[in-house]
């Protein structure tokens, strides 16, 4: 009965608590109705008043004053506008729009003051009302400014209205009120517009003025019209001369407008009348304050200082007397804003990179304004590199007199004298390094700062560095000059203070070397551009003697960089010291190399021993390998070619091609016939394994009649192979190489298509003459300059130019091509086209030199393009798949790195041996006898007498191919010919000889004749460099018969 009692106690609590429940929520709803009917009915008042308001008080107002029913006054308008800034939402654009020409309209009335909107700011009553009110309204206009586009014809219209509201009352000057009697409130209504600008410039006016701007300007062609900018300049300046240029309103400028891409390209075209109130001073003086300058920086980024670096340059450029009298801020300004931009660019690299048309590839955020005007923003940093701002900043530098006015005493040179000195007007000094001047004093800094800066673009502005270095080497003068100060730099000028700067890691060293640096850059850009004519006879920028010095100045500092081990740890400014002055001094050693115009050994060290370098580059040295990689010409040529036969050794012994105790290499042999020496030779060769065209490869000849020869190759059978096989391929006849016009020299023939397998006949040609190589065989075969550079990989170097090659090719065409260059009329008047017409076996083909080169006219403009396209097309394209398939032939078993050390003439002295005449001194020194021979015999005494006296160069070389197979001599001396050159006396014919015996040996010493030997002929065995002498009777005979013999060219099995 109690647990009933209780349960039902509980159930009568439940009930009461939901019914409880209930009755709450029931109240709420009720409230919550009640709310929201609250809030509908005050939305829908709101509405009816507002479209009451619009409609019957705004509108009826606007539509009284279009039909003139209502006289407008300045009161009606400011309550006409309470009323709609109370209502006013993106729907009343329109309503907006017509109050803006109402309170314009009302500030043109003549002499009626209560019209005049303004003058409610003069009311007791009204003035903060009014103040307000106009606030509201000018910032209303600035944020629909922001929304328009001014390409638009109807959005134009709203821009020039809304900005006309911004500058009419920002500023004084058009209210009528002011005039005359009211002159006295000018400055309290002054006061009035600051306070608006204040107001303007906390609510972020800037930033409207900068869309509008980015918006009209950064784009291919501008939108804003001649008004539009002006007024948007106008009042961009306005507030910045209201707070007398105070450093926040000059950030803010800085920022916002001066970011703009070129503005002042812009302004400078539209409105060149526009006041600049001494800005370029002002802003210069704001950034040299560091901090400033990065809080610049770091606000606008990577493209928008670069916009703001392009502006700050053109108002340079526009304002050279400020330029003068602050260029040492304007340029500390600029280069720390261009290091800025390198290490934003640096930090921003990543793989998901945009290119930059002025920095290149960095992380970045696509915008199409900005890539659009960014042509114009590379125009604006081109003055930073013109002529005008070079010659003001670079004043002291150019100020130097390089020239002296010729004496009275030329007068009395001879006729041949005074023609050469009329070749210029004066008579120059020729630059060496002198010294004497202070590297601390403001003169020396000042320049020093000039050239980080141009260094500092040079690394920033990649995409347009080549512009940079052309604007740099456009004056004749500043290289010489800048060079002039370079001599005169220290105590002793030139080298040694460079050398202190390396060791040093002081700003003033850094600084010079960046001079260093500036003028290396320059001046190898310069000789790069220059042609034959202008380096070596015009001599322009540079006589012939100061490239002397420069060079040999260039070639110590190299030297000593990697020598005293500074390279090793080169890092960052000093490794791209090195980089910049090495390029200089190999652009001057090729050219050099090309057309000679130092003396001799002017290119080597006589400090450096070569046995201590090869010590250290076995010992694995870092310097020795950085010596040989970088300047190898500062070793004797010799010493290299004994370190290529050296290389060339260890690499046959690894491969197993060297004959040892336990070992022999594997011999290739060959059979050929001398009638089809060549299809044999490309017949059983080109499918041999390149590891077996490297080892030992006998040959046996089989003569016209099908007989063997005589005689076991021990190379010298090869060597005569290889000597014929390589003069068959080469003859011009064949048609595989050209000779060129005037030097006869070779280089493959366009029109080797006639062979069918023309390709594969280059790459064992390349072969062949890479087992010359191989083996230390000369062979007598000139090659075209511009071929040998392609062989050797220089035409893939940053500083290789065809049209230098070109005379090497063809001089005439050479000079014909930089006639074209030269001429000073229209070149469109010659009637050129992009393309190159050629007799081709007959007919007449065009080839293009850029696709549709034909219809594009050579005009002043790509007439320079044109000569490069041309040489290009000469000696590259006319020829490239001979010549790749030469390479891949010759590299096959020469590499490539090998050859690094040597130049181009150089390593045509390695394919050709030496042009000297045979020494026949050195032959005479290391020529072995045998036989009874000796170097008093009669017979060796008359030959060498005959050699020297009897026979002349031609007849030396036939001599010495007679009996080595080769006419030329041996690259090192004889004392490297293997085996060694040797003479034998011998008593009866080959086939009879059964070599030398006591009796023999016994009567060729003593001259003891078995019978006359007047009806034989010498002998040779060019496999062991063996000439087989009989023992003439007399001198004549001897002479007759050697020249017989060496006329007959049949090997060694005459007799």
């Amino acid at each position: 009965m109690f647990s009933a009692a209780q349960s039902s106690k509980s159930e009568f609590l439940d009930k009461a608590r939901q019914a409880r429940e209930e009755r709450k929520g029931q109240k709420e709803k009720e409230r919550a109705a009640i709310q929201i009917q609250a809030l509908v009915r005050r939305f829908l008042c709101r509405c009816r008043l507002q479209k009451q308001i619009r409609w019957k008080e705004v509108d009826d107002y606007f539509q009284a004053s279009e039909t003139g029913t209502s006289k407008r006054n300045a009161l009606s308008i400011f309550k006409l506008a309470r009323k709609l800034l109370f209502i006013y939402c993106k729907d009343d654009k329109l309503r907006f729009e017509k109050l803006c020409r109402a309170i314009l309209g009302s500030m043109d009335v003549e002499n009626e003051p209560k019209v005049w909107y303004v003058s409610l700011a003069l009311s007791k009553d009204l003035t903060i009302p009014w103040l307000k009110q106009i606030k509201d309204v000018l910032w209303i206009s600035c944020q629909l400014l922001k929304n328009l586009k001014p390409d638009i014809l109807q959005d134009s219209k709203l821009v020039t209205l809304y900005l006309t509201m911004l500058v009419t009352f920002t500023d004084t000057s058009t209210w009528r009120i002011v005039r005359g009697k009211g002159e006295a409130l000018r400055p309290a209504l002054t006061r009035i517009c600051e306070n608006i600008m204040g107001h303007l410039n906390q609510k972020g006016f800037y930033s409207i003025l900068q869309i509008l701007l980015t918006n009209g300007l950064a784009r291919s062609r501008p939108s804003l019209s001649k008004g539009t900018l002006t007024a948007i300049f106008t009042l961009s300046l306005r507030p910045v001369v209201a707070a007398h240029f105070s450093d926040n309103l000059l950030r803010s400028f800085l920022i916002h407008i001066m970011s703009v891409p070129a503005v002042v390209y812009h302004l400078s075209v539209l409105t060149p009348e526009v006041s600049t109130h001494d800005l370029l001073r002002k802003f210069i003086l704001f950034l040299s304050r560091e901090e400033q300058c990065l809080d610049i920086c770091v606000c606008l980024e990577g493209s928008h200082t670069l916009c703001l670096l392009g502006n700050l340059i053109h108002l340079g450029y526009l304002n050279d007397k400020v330029l003068e009298e602050e260029a040492n801020h304007f340029v500390k300004d600029l280069t720390d804003m261009l290091s800025y931009c390198q290490r934003y660019v640096s930090q921003k690299k990543s793989n998901l990179t945009h290119w930059h048309p002025v920095l290149g590839w960095f992380s970045q955020t696509v915008d199409y304004g900005l890539n659009e005007s960014m042509p114009l923003v590379t125009k604006q940093l081109q003055y930073l590199w013109g002529v005008p701002v070079i010659r003001t900043l670079f004043s002291d530098v150019l100020s130097k007199k390089l020239e002296i006015k010729s004496d009275q005493n030329l007068s009395l040179l001879t006729d041949l004298f005074k023609r050469a000195f009329q070749k210029s007007a004066s008579v120059r000094n020729i630059l060496k390094p002198v010294g004497g001047k202070r590297v601390d004093s403001a003169e020396v800094q000042k320049v020093c700062s000039i050239c980080v800066l141009y260094q500092t673009a040079l690394s920033t502005l990649t995409q347009i560095r080549l512009q940079i270095l052309t604007g740099l080497t456009h004056l004749d003068d500043l290289l010489p000059k800048l060079w002039a100060f370079i001599c005169e730099l220290g105590p002793q000028g030139g080298l040694k203070l460079f050398m202190e700067c390396l060791n040093n890691d002081t700003e003033e060293s850094k600084q010079l070397l960046a001079m260093l640096m500036l003028f290396c850059d320059c001046s190898r850009h310069l000789i790069t551009i220059l042609d034959d004519i202008e380096v070596y006879e015009e001599q322009t920028s540079f006589k012939i003697e100061e490239l002397i010095t420069i060079s040999s100045f260039l070639n110590t500092f190299v030297y000593k960089m990697i020598w005293d081990g500074i390279l090793e740890n080169a890092k960052g400014e000093k490794l791209e010291l090195f980089h910049s002055v090495h390029g200089w001094l190999m652009v001057l050693y090729e050219r050099d190399c090309r057309r000679r115009f130092s003396p001799d050994d002017h290119w080597l060290r006589k400090d450096l021993k070569p046995s201590l370098l090869f010590q250290e580059l076995e010992k694995g040295k870092k310097r020795a390998q950085l010596l040989l990689q970088y300047i190898p010409h500062v070793i004797p040529h010799k010493n290299r070619v004994l370190l290529f036969r050296n290389i060339v050794t260890k690499e046959k012994e690894s491969l197993g091609l060297v004959e040892t105790s336990s070992a022999s290499p594997h011999v290739t042999h060959i059979t050929i016939r001398r009638s089809r020496m060549l299809e044999d030779g490309y017949d059983q060769l080109r499918r041999l394994p390149v590891n077996s065209i490297k080892g030992v490869i006998r040959v046996k000849f089989v003569n016209d009649l099908g007989v063997d020869e005589a005689g076991i190759d021990q190379d010298g059978v090869f060597k005569e192979f290889l000597e014929e096989i390589i003069k068959k391929v080469f003859n011009p006849a064949l048609n595989l190489f050209k000779t060129t016009s005037g030097n006869e020299r070779l280089y493959p023939s366009p029109t080797s298509y006639i062979h069918e397998n023309h390709l594969q006949l280059f790459e064992f040609v390349g072969k062949m003459l890479g087992k010359a190589m191989y083996e230390g065989i000369v062979v007598d075969v000139p090659f075209a300059s511009f071929f040998l550079s392609q062989v050797l990989g220089h035409h893939h170097s940053t500083f290789y130019s065809s049209i230098d090659e070109l005379p090497s090719l063809d001089s005439e065409f050479y000079k014909n091509l930089t006639s074209i260059k030269r001429y000073d009329g229209d070149v469109g008047d010659l009637g050129l086209t992009l393309s190159y017409d050629e007799d081709v076996m007959g007919q007449l083909v065009c080839h293009e030199l850029i696709p549709g080169g034909k219809t594009m006219p050579v005009t002043n403009e790509n007439k320079i393009s044109y000569i490069h396209l041309m040489a290009h097309f000469r000696m590259h394209t006319q020829i490239k798949e001979q010549t790749t398939a030469f390479i891949r032939g010759f590299r096959s078993i020469i590499n490539p790195e090998w050859l690094h050390m040597f130049s181009t003439p150089e390593v045509q002295r390695l394919v050709s041996g030496d042009n000297a005449e045979i020494d026949l001194d050195d032959l005479k020194k290391h020529t072995v006898y045998y036989g009874g021979f000796h170097s008093s015999h009669r017979v060796i005494i008359w030959l060498w007498d005959i050699l020297s006296s009897d026979f002349n160069a031609e007849e030396r070389a036939m001599f010495l191919k007679f009996v080595t197979s080769c006419s030329r001599p041996p690259l090192l001396g004889f004392a490297y010919l293997k085996p060694p050159f040797s003479i034998r006396c011998v008593e009866v014919s080959d086939d009879q000889d059964t070599g030398d015996t006591l009796g023999s040996v016994l009567r060729g010493f003593f001259t003891i004749r078995k019978k006359e030997p007047g009806g034989r002929l010498p002998t040779s065995s060019t496999c062991f460099n063996l000439l087989k002498l009989p023992n003439y009777s007399k001198k004549s005979i001897l002479r007759d018969k050697l020249r017989y013999a060496i006329s007959m060219n049949t090997g060694f099995e005459l007799s």
